[in-house]
């Protein structure tokens, strides 16, 4: 939302000059963007770039995510203890019976350990990251996107429901059963929220209709009204609604302490019914796609086409002739004469574009799991990190707050602040950069755990010894003397570091994905979040307290190395934006050879 235009306080510029006409060459100054309202690639170049007002529909969109991710963090975020801890002396909910003794209580249910709790957090993870591609292929091919999103906020209230049920007393008392409904309100909400996820996202962006145009300020400067800048504005306020929504776990921590699980999860529960309820409710303002039928299979075929001249026996020739200009040639009819096209080519050049679009944007994406396995650590073993400090009365796992707290109070100040700044400096702090950013920011909270953790092992009183079991001779906590709060680093670090990669990557998928693969291009982005619990699934056996110092300080360096990679791999994109957004906004095809080749210009 920074530098919105009050269309009260600008001055539209109503009429094109008739010294503007369409050129066939991209080049020339004087020609007409691609899609726009008049404005030229000088216009463009030049002039200064600011985000338009956001439609009200979107702000329900807003409402919607928030619900949701309440109620997701609200339950996910305290699986940690739940599962990992036992039952406190007394209690039969989780909840921590408190007395002079037990001041430094530690909720917890199951009993089930550290690795047994990693684990299934991490299934959990896998599982809501890969049923996205479920929603996709439903709205694209059955419902479209607004259907499929009410529809699996039923499914996603059902496993709310069962989880609840799972938490109870009595289910509790027989671990087995606990913990088995655990795991099927797992995947009914991981199926639920998988599947909202991948649609929510475009379908925010979508209620924004507007086109690439010029306006006069009072102060007499002439801007860009972007679609590009608006668009990223418009994630950075969805992403900072889910971290609202995430501050849910804050209550869901004290409620399990103080009054047990299935209270801690009935709230959430009772929060998601907003969800289809402002669904509903905003089913007349709402701009909505209707579906375009699955392009799967097609899109591999295309690929196919493509693939199979490239191949060579030496891979890097093969490297090269993907890389080469005419590489999406052999699948396009124009490349064949008149009745020799192979009968497996039912398409278009414009689809040919599209599939070089979405490759592209997924191209970029395969770096991912790499940032999202730092994030992972702030999500469980951070909480037990802090189950090894003093707690003075805050439990353990309300610390993992500060990550959208932090995330809430620094989009405004890079929406209406740090961006704006750059932009007015001329700064190009583009998407490849800003990804590239939040590589570095997260290998520098990794280093900070590592660093603390170390410092934990020393003062605690059982050294390296899990520190967060550690227990005085009287079976009460025996944390080290460091303060709990100390671990707000790296939760706030990751914060900034998911504004510059998450966030962007969110932006990425939607500019740079065509309208028929916005779904599958977005679903494909979050996957990377899937093969992230994947690579951690594979690292349980050294996801244990007394690893974690190596834990931490590994990830740092694989954040660092493989976001240099990252970089050098998709700078040539950068200075390529403009011309990659303006793809296929308009009605001529001369830009067709822009989409084409944009997947082979990758240094």
């Amino acid at each position: 939302m920074s530098e919105k235009v009050d269309e009260k306080s600008v001055e539209r510029v109503a009429s094109i000059d008739e010294k503007y006409v369409v050129h066939d060459d991209p080049n020339d100054p004087n020609a007409l963007v691609e899609g726009s309202e008049g404005v030229t690639k000088h216009e463009l170049d030049t002039l200064r770039h600011v985000a338009d007002k956001f439609p009200y529909a979107a702000w329900l969109i807003v409402i919607v995510e928030l619900a949701e991710r309440w109620t997701y963090y609200g339950t996910a975020n305290i699986f940690n203890n739940y599962i990992r801890g036992p039952l406190p002396p007394g209690s039969t909910n989780g909840a921590v019976v408190f007395d002079e003794d037990r001041a430094g209580g530690i909720a917890g249910a199951l009993d089930r350990g550290q690795t047994v709790s990693f684990a299934i957090r991490t299934f959990n993870t896998f599982f809501v990251y890969v049923t996205p591609f479920l929603g996709a292929i439903i709205a694209d091919t059955m419902w479209g996107r607004y259907k499929t999103i009410l529809v699996f906020s039923i499914i996603c209230l059902a496993g709310h429901v069962v989880l609840v049920g799972s938490a109870s007393p009595s289910a509790i008392a027989n671990g087995d059963v606990a913990f088995g409904l655990l795991i099927v309100s797992i995947v009914i909400i991981a199926i639920g929220a998988g599947s909202i996820k991948a649609n929510v996202s475009p379908m925010i962006a979508e209620q924004y209709t507007g086109k690439l145009r010029k306006n006069t300020l009072k102060s007499g400067e002439t801007v860009i009204i972007s679609p590009a800048v608006t668009i990223q504005s418009v994630y950075l306020w969805f992403y900072a609604a889910i971290n609202l929504g995430s501050c849910g776990a804050i209550s869901a921590s004290f409620l399990a302490r103080d009054h047990g699980y299935w209270i801690a999860w009935l709230v959430p529960t009772g929060i998601f019914v907003l969800v289809p309820g402002v669904l509903f409710f905003g089913r007349k303002a709402y701009v909505t796609t209707p579906p375009r039928g699955s392009i799967i299979l097609e899109t591999a075929r295309v690929i196919r086409y493509a693939l199979g001249p490239a191949w060579s026996i030496n891979p890097a020739q093969t490297i090269r002739n993907i890389r080469a200009p005419g590489f999406w040639d052999p699948a396009k009819p124009s490349t064949y004469s008149a009745g020799q096209a192979p009968s497996g080519i039912t398409w278009d050049e414009e689809f040919v574009g599209e599939v070089a679009r979405t490759c592209n944007a997924c191209a970029v994406f395969c770096f991912l799991p790499f940032f999202w396995l730092c994030y992972s650590q702030i999500d469980g073993n951070l909480g037990t990190t802090a189950a090894g400090m003093t707690l003075n009365g805050s439990p353990n796992d309300l610390i993992q707050n500060l990550n959208p707290i932090g995330i809430i109070v620094m989009v405004p100040i890079f929406d209406f602040l740090i961006y704006p700044f750059l932009r007015r400096r001329g700064i190009n702090f583009s998407p490849i950069k800003r990804m590239y950013a939040g590589f570095l920011v997260a290998g520098l909270a990794m280093v900070y755990a590592s660093v603390l953790q170390h410092y934990i092992n020393q003062s605690s009183p059982c050294q390296d010894n899990e520190p967060s079991a550690c227990e005085t001779e009287r079976g009460t906590p025996n944390p080290s003397p460091l303060n709990v709060w100390i671990v707000s680093g790296p939760y706030l670090l990751v914060g900034m570091s998911e504004i510059f990669t998450s966030i962007t990557s969110l932006e990425y998928a939607y500019t740079k994905a065509p309208a028929r693969m916005k779904s599958v291009v977005m679903s494909f982005s979050q996957f990377q979040v899937a093969i992230s619990a994947a690579i951690n699934l594979a690292l349980t056996a050294v996801n244990a307290e007394v690893h974690f110092v190596w834990l931490y300080g590994s990830f740092a360096i694989v954040a660092w190395v493989i976001g240099t990679i990252f970089f050098i791999t998709f700078r040539g994109l950068d200075r390529r934006e403009n011309s990659l957004n303006s793809i296929g906004k308009g009605d001529r095809a001369g830009f067709a050879d822009e989409q084409s080749h944009a997947v082979t210009e990758k240094s």
